[in-house]
């Protein structure tokens, strides 16, 4: 028996995983026939869990770390599957899987097609966004039964495709549904990746995983809608147009002083820049008159307020017909461009003479 001893425990194994890669999720211990002498040693490092599969049935799971010795106690749900009533001594077959279960970081996301959504101050808006996620195994059996099946090494871009596009869906639902302006998106970037967190990880439990972590880094707009944006935001930095005419003026003199030709040189172009600069300074700060009736300088064209609202143009000939109607009174405001205010039909000198048949108000009694 002492010789027995002594070969049986030259057999003894060490089943162990030493993981030199950053994208290896779960390892199948590769043996030959899948043969496990008794009392091997099972080792399960930091950051890692093991798991005995007997003829495609899931049998017992080791998540703590340390060095297990393979006998009855240590595998309770093998034992039951193999019928070992009293222990056992001879070589068994079993399939050992190693699971990571370290955080896997910096998983990118991105949307491939823009995201149709209805903005309330742009209207129907198309948008892209992307990130970075980080996700880990939670859950070693829904793990190995689900997804890994009898993959020998399982890695994170296996299954990484799906979980992004699994991730932009839910994106896609979470922004239409969370109704922030545009503009505001930048602000609530934060918001949306938590919001997203919680949302997501039922998803995520179908395959064993826990969603630690996930950033919206950036939410973008069509090139053109940006481009659009900066020319607005230009508008705004310049302000008084007017005053901006004649700083770019100033700055085209000292420019033009600086030519061989100096400012004669320049004159012609810098004079006819300025007029059109001015012109169109004074069309922006000029308020618009209602436009008028073409009918020559006799046709002058006059707005008057009917019923508290406005009416018009009229002609003075079509006036006097209003008159004639009992439409236009004494009292009736009226104007007209060049007019600074709204004044009684009866205080204007062109209408006055309309009412030389009108009857003044009755007395009060």
């Amino acid at each position: 028996m002492a010789l027995w001893d002594k070969l049986r425990n030259e057999l003894i194994d060490i089943i162990e995983w030493l993981d030199d890669s950053r994208d290896t999720m779960v390892w199948r211990y590769p043996r030959a026939d899948n043969e496990i002498k008794y009392g091997a040693k099972l080792v399960v490092r930091e950051g890692q869990a093991a798991a005995f599969v007997n003829e495609g049935a899931l049998a017992d799971v080791f998540l703590q770390p340390g060095t297990y010795t393979l006998q009855t106690q240590n595998l309770p749900i093998l034992a039951k599957l193999k019928g070992w009533k009293y222990g056992f001594e001879s070589p068994f077959k079993s399939e050992v899987y190693f699971v990571s279960m370290r955080t896997f970081t910096d998983r990118k996301w991105g949307t491939k097609n823009p995201i149709m959504l209805r903005d309330s101050e742009f209207g129907p808006t198309r948008l892209r966004a992307f990130g970075s996620f980080a996700i880990k195994v939670s859950d070693v059996p829904a793990m190995l039964r689900n997804v890994v099946g009898t993959d020998s090494r399982f890695t994170i871009d296996e299954i990484g495709e799906q979980l992004r596009d699994l991730l932009v869906a839910r994106f896609a639902d979470a922004l239409g549904e969370s109704k922030i302006p545009v503009l505001d998106l930048a602000a609530n970037q934060d918001d949306l990746g938590k919001l997203l967190l919680t949302r997501l990880q039922s998803d995520f439990d179908v395959f064993g995983l826990k969603l630690v972590n996930l950033v919206v880094e950036n939410i973008s707009l069509p090139p053109e809608v940006e481009q659009a944006l900066d020319t607005r935001t230009k508008m705004g930095v310049i302000g008084d147009l007017s005053r901006y005419t004649q700083f770019q003026a100033a700055e085209a003199m000292r420019d033009a002083a600086k030519n061989p030709g100096g400012l004669a040189g320049a004159g012609v172009g810098l004079g006819a820049g300025v007029t059109i600069g001015q012109q169109f300074a004074n069309a922006m700060n000029t308020p618009q008159a209602p436009p008028p009736i073409p009918g020559g300088a006799a046709a002058a064209s006059y707005f008057v307020a009917q019923g508290g609202q406005q009416k018009g143009p009229f002609t003075v000939d079509q006036l006097r017909d209003e008159v004639a109607a009992g439409r236009v009174q004494r009292g009736t405001l009226a104007w007209k461009n060049g007019m600074p205010q709204w004044t009684a039909v009866e205080q204007i000198p062109d209408l006055a003479s309309l009412l030389s048949n009108v009857p003044p108000p009755l007395p009060k009694e």
